[in-house]
């Protein structure tokens, strides 16, 4: 299966693309960056960091930089740390962006792979909504789009309301479920029911002596969040469960609605079933256990 991964590399962006290099089903083609965890440009300076780090051979396009009617944006460093990836903060500029923004870039694979691509979104949706804008046949294209966002039938996590990646750039996701590709939505519904806990992340460092350790040491941060925020004792495989989504959709229970998402108010980014919408795939719930443990018997294979 040929993937992109748009991005906001960000410690559980890190962890999905290291599934996506390690597991042999997936033919990663590219990676595609927007603001979100951290700034654009740091989201894509990480990107290409993690794709010499996994030595592999695929371009990083940039696209947006803020939402659709905002300038900026500012990063939840409280999260993901200042440079995204936790405690590290010298992280090298490595390499260089492709020559086309992420929705060019998008709008260009899905033409040369029309039928067999598939997206998966990581970050707000603003690239995707770009690239539909830019090419009406985008959409056709495109074998399949699958999005980490929302909570249609759970509380948010960035409000009571909304989950953030929908929440940063509530008008691109509103325009995407308004005439979708092919999608899938892997949300909060699922992902805070795949927790990867303190544990996991040794077990993984003991197996995978470079990625592996690298993972566990910008973990820790993002950890003591979750501990500090939720009480939780892990982080939910929020990205890393799209990408698994992506070629393990028998781990899921999936339903058939249409969603429209809020785009003002106190409910900003709200993701809600709404039956005069085109219907997507919605993940409702998921077999947590057998993510986290092909989470790691992917990964624990690099070096």
């Amino acid at each position: 299966m040929k993937l992109i991964i748009d991005t906001d590399p960000g410690i559980d962006d890190a962890m999905a693309i290291a599934y996506a290099a390690a597991a042999p089903e997936i033919d990663l083609i590219g990676l595609t960056t927007v603001f979100g965890n951290t700034h654009v440009h740091q989201s894509s300076r990480n990107a290409r960091f993690l794709v010499d780090k996994l030595g592999l051979d695929i371009p990083v396009a940039q696209g947006a930089s803020a939402a659709h009617g905002k300038d900026d944006h500012s990063p939840s460093e409280h999260v993901h740390g200042p440079e995204g990836f936790g405690d590290l903060t010298d992280i090298p500029e490595i390499g260089q962006n492709h020559d086309l923004t992420a929705a060019e870039f998008l709008v260009e694979m899905a033409r040369e792979h029309a039928g067999e691509l598939v997206v998966c979104a990581v970050g707000p949706l603003t690239n995707i909504a770009d690239a539909m804008a830019l090419d009406p046949a985008f959409s056709k294209n495109l074998g399949r789009l699958v999005i980490m966002g929302g909570a249609v039938y759970c509380p948010g996590n960035i409000t009571p309301h909304a989950e953030a990646n929908i929440y940063h750039d509530a008008h691109a996701a509103d325009a995407v479920f308004t005439a979708p590709p092919e999608t899938v939505l892997v949300g909060l519904d699922v992902t805070l029911k795949t927790l990867y806990q303190n544990a996991d992340f040794e077990a993984l460092a003991q197996k995978s002596a470079d990625m592996g350790v690298f993972l566990r040491d910008i973990s820790k941060f993002y950890l003591q969040f979750y501990k500090e925020i939720g009480g939780l004792d892990g982080c939910g495989l929020h990205d890393s469960t799209a990408v698994i989504a992506c070629t393990h959709d028998h781990m899921f229970d999936l339903v058939q609605t249409g969603v429209q998402v809020i785009t003002e108010g106190d409910a900003l980014g709200a993701t809600i079933p709404q039956d005069g919408r085109p219907p997507v795939t919605v993940c409702r719930d998921v077999d947590g256990a057998g993510v986290v443990d092909l989470f790691t018997a992917r990964v624990a294979s690099l070096p």
